[in-house]
Order: structure tokens, then sequence, then C-alpha cells
């Protein structure tokens, strides 16, 4: 297991490179150029940058999270083939500087969604929060209207400059079934995945996070019959997976180490973290520890151990701990004490067999 660590550049992230360098057994950082509209090129420049920023404190830049799929890829828009093109030429200039991995998702609208970003748990800490009679049986342009008149009610992620793209999203995915997006997913990988074997980067696709239809968007990353559905639609080493435990496992059917041990030759990227589910359904981001959440953290290292998993790995969403002032469910604190807890998993594990 390759222990890397999630870094938005030195304008969009409070932690530094430094501080990332002095958690042990940290060998990377986890990047994209973020302020890179999703379907754009790359410019080498600013690759080479970040490349150079890493490289001076020792850490590689081989996982990039994330390539973004432009919208009108997964919508099967005419003008998906120029994105995708785009995202091809970036696939190159990513392997001249090294790079093994590319996480990215293929979620309607939202990479992820929450209903409070600062929920406090019972120890002081706060965390990342989903309440789904918030979300249920909801219209979203409804919701979008309602936002527009009334500032006071909102959803992380709705910020007023973005309702207006929201609404336009929504109208466009209206008559886009579950089976549409499997067939634009489809075309995007039988387009990419040569190109990325043939610069030996390896695509990761990343879980739907919450893992259900939300707003009456399709969503389709969300169990293991649908995760053996996507390695088969184009059925190659390349083609695999960011096996994400709290996006997966905030349902509570899933078992996150069961695919862990399914589809461990395919897992290219790991994403550790814990949640808590409450009888209703709702989910808080707990710390990694298994007895804090409802998820076995420590059965899935054991899978990814049994597994003999070689890939990179990082701790996910951490709470906001000791009055740290960050990014969303990415401060340093909790996150660094999560790789201290994989490590002490993992390192047991490995004790364990050299006894046997």
């Amino acid at each position: 297991m390759r222990m890397v660590f999630r870094w938005f550049g030195d304008n969009n992230d409070h932690v530094s490179l430094d501080q990332i360098k002095q958690i042990p057994g940290a060998e990377g950082i986890v990047w994209a150029l973020h302020d890179m509209p999703a379907g754009e090129e790359w410019p080498m420049d600013k690759i080479n940058q970040v490349k150079e920023q890493a490289e001076a404190y020792g850490l590689n830049i081989d996982v990039v999270e994330s390539v973004n799929v432009h919208e009108d890829i997964k919508l099967g828009l005419p003008t998906r083939d120029r994105y995708i093109e785009n995202y091809k030429r970036t696939i190159e200039k990513l392997s001249k500087v090294g790079v093994k991995v590319i996480c990215y998702n293929f979620m309607p609208v939202f990479d992820w969604l929450r209903t409070d970003l600062a929920k406090k748990l019972e120890d002081g800490s706060t965390a990342l929060f989903y309440e789904g009679s918030k979300i249920h049986d909801i219209d979203p342009l409804d919701l979008v209207k309602t936002i527009a008149e009334d500032s006071t009610r909102t959803m992380p992620g709705w910020e007023p400059e973005r309702l207006a793209d929201l609404t336009e999203l929504f109208e466009a995915y209206k008559n886009v079934t579950t089976e549409d997006l499997w067939s634009n997913l489809s075309y995007f990988l039988e387009e990419i995945i040569p190109v990325a074997e043939q610069h030996d980067i390896k695509m990761a696709i990343h879980p739907d996070d919450p893992p259900w239809p939300i707003f009456g968007l399709p969503r389709i990353m969300i169990n293991k019959e649908n995760i053996e559905r996507f390695l088969k639609l184009v059925d190659n080493p390349y083609n695999g997976l960011t096996l994400c435990s709290g996006s997966l496992g905030s349902n509570r059917e899933n078992d996150v180490a069961d695919m862990v041990r399914s589809f461990s030759d395919r897992i290219h990227f790991a994403h550790i973290r814990n949640v808590r589910i409450y009888d209703n359904g709702d989910f808080i981001e707990t710390s990694h520890r298994t007895q804090d959440g409802s998820v076995d953290i420590y059965d899935i290292v054991k899978a990814y151990h049994e597994s003999e998993f070689t890939g990179y790995a990082r701790p996910d969403h951490g709470r906001h701990i000791w009055g740290e002032e960050c990014r969303p469910g990415y401060g340093l604190y909790d996150r660094a004490l999560g790789i201290m807890y994989l490590w002490g998993i993992w390192d047991t594990l490995e004790r364990q067999k050299k006894e046997k």
C-alpha cells in the first residue's frame, strides 16, 4: 500500500507540502489543476509547476484527482467528442511527468452532496453530514428557485452564482435515463482507455456519493452489481476503480470489504474513511476508527492486505478538530490521524503474517 495525501495547491489549501512530508509514510500528493474548467486541456506549464513543487519536498505526483468529465460527455451531446479529445491530450501530458493513476467520476451535476458541512459530533468536532429529508422527494428546480428568492435557505455547494448553471443542468438531465448514462459512460471509456493504456496511466472511477439517485438524477456507480457491469464495459486492467469506503459504505447494504476482495486486481486507488449511519439512513462522517462509525475499516484494510495491494491509498474526509479552520472534510489533523490508524492496522497485519 502506497500512502498519499490530497493537496489542493498553494492558493486553495491551508495544508502545506512541508506538513504533508512530515506525516509518516506519506510519499506523494493527490492533486489536480483545480482552476481548470471541466473539459479543457491541461497546460503543460501548470502541470510541470506542480511537479516541481512536490519534488522540492521529496513527494511524488503519481495520482491525479480529478480530471473532471465535462457534462456534455455525461449527457451524450454531439459536442462530447471535442471534450474527449481534450481529455486524451491531458492524459498524454500527465504521462510525461510520471502520473500513474487518474481518478474521475461520472456523477451528473454534483461530485458529492451533503446537507451540512459542519455538523457537531458528541466530542465537539464537526463533520460533513447528509440529511435525507432535505433531499428526498424535492424538485431540484423548485429548490433552486427557493434559494434564489431566499438566500437564508441554501445547500452546500449551491452558491448564488451557480444557480443559473444548476437550473440549466437539471433541465438538460430531465430526460436522461439510467441506461442513457450507462451508454454515455461506455462511449467515453471506449475512447479513453486505449489512450490510457498507451501512456501507462490507470483510469480509476470514483463511486457515486451518496450511492443512490438524488433529485431524480441517475447514478450508476452505487453497488457491487453495478461495479461488475462497469468493469465489463471495457474489460481492460487500465479501466479500474477508486474504491471509496465512505461513499459506498453510506449504504448499509454495501459490503466494502467484500468489494475489495472481489475487485482487488482492478482497484488502482483506495479512499479509506468511515461514516456513521443513523436508523433513518442519514449519515455523518467520523474518525477513521472502526468503532466510531458503521463501516468496518479494520476488515477493509485486512482485505487490502490479503490481496497484497500495492496501489495507492489515502485517508479520505476527516473531521474538523482542535479548532482547525480548513476546507470542509480536508483538515490536516484528522486525516493525519487517519493515516496513522490505517498504518497501525497494516503494520499489525504485516507482523502477524511474518510470525506465522
